[in-house]
């Protein structure tokens, strides 16, 4: 696939937590020509690896979620369905939003909403609860009790767009971004000889806790790891320190959650090779896989980097093209110059 198939086809395929087969499908197709061998683990996981040909290898595993966030059905009210959310949803962010009901075939649906006509003024400037909240299918209520089981997932829907020449804007950016950084470093590496077997793993249940990075990075047993994620992007609602603007480079993690020779590598080789690059400190749990990971076993050194995103977790998520190229540009340097005996890695 070309570049701009691959963002098409992994953002608009649909994965809430829980629910993550038609991404990790298509994200096979994306990853199987860039490695040896790939396939689903217990958890649901999509692990690929790349062989050096060595026995007992020392093993790296990089890993970036497929999960995104969204909806799940709890009921039918009158003919339309109650929900709850799948993850850190926004309920300021629902009201007329366009959903796909992942039913078999799925069903458009649209988030109702009171006509500012009939709204009291007072009621303006509030959020009603997700409670209260009905998605609308535009069936009966009996045809909609039919046709929509309790537990079934919702999804955004929001095909991917490019803004300009370094912008693309879609929903669960938040993390496909992180594993088409992935692919992007496979393809850098094209050619490169490694002295360890790379493990690419897309992870499920991110948005729920991370259990699926949890099994997988057991399962995998690596040396080191490393989880690609998006962070916060620079907007005019968001403070300064805790914010990047877009187009900075790679967000470089540095606190409890990362190892620490692991940040000062990556930090030196940015540096050496001019890969615009940000620190952003993490003071305790950096909320993203890196934390379940770093726990597994008797404790896997990791780290985190990730890529400034706006408007996380809705619709609408905007990033950079460019620090896709910063990140994985610095995945594959990291890589590149990592010895053959884990011993030797910790300077």
């Amino acid at each position: 696939m070309e570049h701009n198939e691959i963002w098409e086809a992994l953002c608009g395929a649909n994965g809430p937590s829980g629910f993550e087969t038609p991404v990790i499908e298509q994200a096979e197709e994306c990853l199987r020509p860039l490695v040896d061998e790939t396939w689903i683990d217990a958890a649901g996981n999509l692990v690929g690896v790349r062989r050096c040909g060595k026995p007992n290898a020392a093993r790296v595993l990089l890993d970036a979620h497929l999960d995104e966030v969204g909806l799940i059905v709890t009921g039918i009210d009158q003919g339309f369905l109650r929900f709850h959310t799948i993850g850190g949803v926004d309920p300021r962010i629902l009201a007329d939003c366009r959903v796909t009901v992942l039913t078999d075939p799925p069903i458009p649906g649209v988030l109702t909403c009171l006509p500012p006509h009939l709204q009291e003024k007072a009621s303006f400037d509030q959020v009603l609860p997700v409670e209260e909240m009905r998605i609308d299918i535009g069936q009966s209520e009996e045809e909609t009790k039919r046709m929509v089981p309790p537990g079934t997932p919702v999804a955004f829907y929001s095909p991917c767009f490019f803004m300009g020449d370094n912008f693309i804007c879609g929903k669960a950016m938040d993390d496909r971004a992180g594993f088409v950084t992935l692919l992007r470093t496979l393809e850098r590496l094209k050619g490169e000889k490694l002295p360890f077997d790379l493990y690419l793993m897309g992870s499920v249940k991110e948005e729920v806790g991370g259990s699926g990075a949890g099994n997988g990075t057991f399962a995998i047993e690596p040396n080191c790891c490393i989880a690609v994620d998006v962070t916060f992007g620079k907007s005019p609602d968001v403070s300064r320190e805790k914010a990047f603007p877009l187009g900075s480079g790679a967000a470089i993690g540095t606190g409890p959650n990362m190892a620490r020779w692991m940040t000062r590598r990556m930090e030196r080789l940015a540096k050496e090779q001019k890969i615009p690059y940000q620190m952003e400190v993490m003071e305790a749990s950096s909320g993203t896989n890196g934390w379940a990971m770093q726990t597994v076993r008797e404790g896997i050194p990791t780290m985190v980097v990730s890529l400034p995103l706006k408007y996380m977790h809705t619709p609408v998520e905007l990033l950079a093209l460019s620090d896709v190229e910063a990140v994985s540009a610095l995945l594959a340097a990291f890589l590149c110059t990592l010895e053959e005996e884990p011993a030797c890695w910790n300077n």
